[in-house]
């Protein structure tokens, strides 16, 4: 039996700001209310974080309650925030997301543990070292939210992994978020949910950009694969 491969084409979306930003918002104007009750979702695990506004730092127990928070963020608001950029990467992905795909992080949980635990020292080096190598830095561990949801690596693989797939991409990153700026700051301005659109958007972009890149890599693979001579040659 002879099977047909369907032939591969290269995907429309390239791993620039524009393509990225047209991309997050019209897949966000297909998903907008799958993305919303994410959201709302994530924002929902984010209330307790808040309680620290309430406390000045004269309180007996504001260091017990810090310390309480902290660790509640690193152990259940971090990796929930992880389920939330999956759903945005399969909406990039032109897949429908749904508020289980916050259950994702279940599958490689101690590996997005280490990878956040891990990014963070990086960067905080990279700042102790002027300030400019931890932006750096920032940039080059972009993807591993991405790949430890997506693609469950470890926390190595993934921050290995991401350091390759920016390379060359590192200018990109850098002026989608100097472009998020204004983006954030126009939404402030309309408040409510000008404001939530606005940070949509920009997760969206940056979920389409990982996306893009990884597209860019399947092509390159396909384009440098050994052809398989014929019977006759």
């Amino acid at each position: 039996m002879i099977i047909h491969e369907e032939p591969r084409h290269p995907s429309s979306l390239t791993p620039g700001v524009g393509s990225c930003y047209g991309n997050g918002i019209g897949k966000l104007g297909k998903y907008f209310l799958p993305l919303l009750l994410v959201l709302l979702v994530t924002a929902v695990f984010s209330i307790p974080s808040y309680i620290s506004s309430f406390l000045s730092y004269s309180d007996v127990n504001y260091a017990i309650v810090m310390v309480i928070l902290y660790i509640y963020s690193f152990f259940i608001l971090v990796p929930v925030e992880y389920g939330l950029s999956f759903a945005f990467l399969k909406a990039a992905r032109d897949e429908r997301p749904s508020v289980n795909d916050l259950a994702v992080v279940l599958k490689n949980y101690g590996n997005i543990l280490l990878v956040t635990f891990l990014r963070t020292v990086i960067v905080t080096i990279g700042f102790f070292l002027l300030i400019i190598p931890g932006f750096y830095f920032a940039f080059k561990l972009s993807f591993v939210q991405y790949l430890v949801t997506d693609k469950h690596m470890s926390a190595f693989q993934a921050i290995d992994e991401s350091w390759r797939m920016t390379s060359g991409h590192v200018g990109t990153i850098f002026l989608m978020w100097l472009l998020a700026i204004p983006i954030m700051f126009a939404g402030l301005l309309m408040f409510g949910i000008g404001a939530i659109f606005s940070a949509m958007w920009v997760e969206a972009a940056f979920a389409s950009l990982y996306h893009a890149v990884s597209l860019e890599n399947q092509i390159e693979v396909i384009d440098s694969a050994p052809t398989q001579p014929g019977p006759f040659v």
